[in-house]
C-alpha cells in the first residue's frame, strides 16, 4: 500500500514536470527548432532578410541557454546568425543607411555570441549596428527617427529595437557618457507620447505634426496598441539591466518603469488576467486579448521584480498574466510541444496602404499562431516564471 502512495505521488510530480517542459519556454523551443529547423525562413513564402523577428525569438533562446546551460540552445542561436555575419562582420541583406532602427535589434544577439565565443566576427558586425545608431536621424530634441522613410517619428517599437543593445554595447565599451544618450531617447518618449489620465503611451509620436494619424496639437498617435506598450516595456529592464549603478539616469529609467507598471496593471483585464489588443478599450466591440504583449508584460514586470526594480506586489499580476497565457493561447501538439496562438502579425502607422492608427485599424490586422515576434515574447515570459518557481 505504501508503495502504491509513492508510486502515485512520483507519478503524480513527474507529470506536473511534464506538463511544464510542454507549455513552458522548452516547449515553446522545441517548436521553435521544429517548425524553423534554421531560424531563416519564419514567414514561408518570402525572401530570408535580416530581421527583428528573429531576434525576439533568439533572445528568448539566449535566456534559455544562460538559464539550464543547454547547449543546442546556443548551437541554434550561433547557427542562425552565421547564416547572416561572414568572417569580416559583414551582415547578409544588412543596410546601414535604411536608418532602420528595427534593424538594430539583432545586436544583443552578436554580443552574446562575442562574448561566448570570443569570434571577432560577431563584434565587428555589432560594430556596424552601433555606428548605425551614431548617425541614426534624430528628432530636433535628439530622439531617434523611427526609419529613414519615417521622419521625425518616434515609436514605441524604437525603444526595444534600439535601447538594450545601446546599453549593452556601452557596457561592453565602457562608454559611460552613452547611457546619457540613452536615458534621453527613454525620457523623450515618455514626455511626447504619455498620456496623464491613463497613463499609457500611445503608439508614436509625429514631431512634424505631418502625418494623417499624427494629432495636429500634440502629434501622437490615436491609440494605445498593446505590443507597441510591451515593446516599451521590455526595453525598460533590458536596458537597465545594463547600466553602471551610479550611473544618474538609472533612477530615472526605474521611475519610468514603475509608472509603466501601474498603467499596466490598471489594464490588466481582470477575467483572462492578459491584456487586450487596444489597452483602455477591453470592452468595446471586436476588441480582443492579445498573446505577444500579455507575454510582454508578463515578463517586464517579473523581471522588474527579480532585479529589484519593481516592488514585490507586481510578481502577482505576473502570475495572474502567465496563467492567463496559459489557458487563452497555449495549445499542445501531438509532437509533444506547443503553440502559440493569439498574436497578432503587425501594426504600424503610415506607409502603403496607409494605416491611421484607429480602432478599427488595430482590429483589422490578421491574429496568428506562432508570429515569431509572440513566440520570442513567449519564451522570454515563460523562462522569468520559471525562475521565480525555483
Amino acid at each position: 500500500m505504501l508503495f502504491k502512495k509513492c508510486f502515485f505521488a512520483g507519478w503524480l510530480l513527474l507529470s506536473a514536470i511534464a506538463i511544464q517542459a510542454q507549455t513552458g519556454a522548452a516547449g515553446m523551443a522545441a517548436t521553435v527548432m521544429r517548425i524553423w529547423k534554421d531560424s531563416l525562413v519564419l514567414h514561408p513564402g518570402t525572401p530570408v532578410k535580416w530581421t527583428y523577428d528573429q531576434g525576439v525569438v533568439l533572445e528568448g533562446f539566449t535566456a534559455l541557454w544562460k538559464r539550464t546551460g543547454n547547449q543546442k540552445y546556443f548551437r541554434y542561436i550561433q547557427q542562425s546568425m552565421d547564416f547572416f555575419v561572414d568572417q569580416q562582420g559583414n551582415i547578409r541583406t544588412y543596410r546601414l543607411k535604411d536608418y532602420n532602427i528595427d534593424n538594430v535589434k539583432n545586436g544583443r544577439v552578436l554580443l552574446t555570441l562575442f562574448k561566448a565565443t570570443r569570434d571577432t566576427k560577431y563584434k565587428l558586425a555589432a560594430d556596424q549596428l552601433r555606428k548605425q545608431l551614431a548617425e541614426q536621424p534624430r528628432t530636433k530634441d535628439g530622439g531617434f527617427w523611427h526609419k529613414q522613410r519615417y521622419p521625425w517619428q518616434m515609436w514605441l517599437d524604437g525603444l526595444y529595437m534600439g535601447e538594450p543593445f545601446y546599453a549593452e554595447y556601452a557596457s561592453l565599451a565602457k562608454d559611460s557618457a552613452a547611457f546619457r544618450d540613452i536615458t534621453r531617447q527613454f525620457v523623450l518618449m515618455e514626455q511626447h507620447a504619455r498620456d496623464a489620465n491613463t497613463g499609457l503611451l500611445y503608439h508614436a509620436w509625429d514631431e512634424s505634426k505631418e502625418q494623417r494619424w499624427a494629432n495636429k496639437i500634440t502629434g501622437q498617435s490615436p491609440n494605445f496598441w498593446g505590443r507597441a506598450m510591451g515593446w516599451y516595456a521590455m526595453a525598460l529592464v533590458d536596458a537597465l539591466e545594463y547600466y553602471p549603478a551610479n550611473d544618474p539616469g538609472k533612477d530615472s529609467l526605474i521611475a519610468i518603469l514603475r509608472r509603466t507598471a501601474v498603467a499596466v496593471k490598471q489594464y490588466q483585464d481582470k477575467r483572462t488576467g492578459c491584456w487586450f489588443q487596444v489597452l483602455d478599450k477591453g470592452g468595446k466591440e471586436g476588441n480582443y486579448v492579445e498573446a505577444s504583449a500579455s507575454c510582454m508584460f508578463v515578463y517586464a514586470l517579473a523581471k522588474g521584480v527579480r532585479l529589484g526594480y519593481l516592488p514585490a506586489t507586481y510578481r502577482q499580476v505576473a502570475v495572474n498574466g502567465y496563467a492567463g497565457i496559459l489557458q487563452q493561447f497555449i495549445r499542445k501538439n501531438q509532437d509533444n510541444d506547443i503553440t502559440l496562438g493569439g498574436t497578432v502579425s503587425v501594426a504600424g502607422l503610415g506607409g502603403e496602404p496607409y494605416r491611421d492608427g484607429s480602432y478599427a485599424y488595430y482590429l483589422s490586422e490578421k491574429v496568428i499562431d506562432n508570429d515569431p515576434k509572440g513566440v520570442g515574447a513567449y519564451l522570454l515570459a515563460a523562462n522569468e516564471m520559471e525562475m521565480i518557481d525555483k
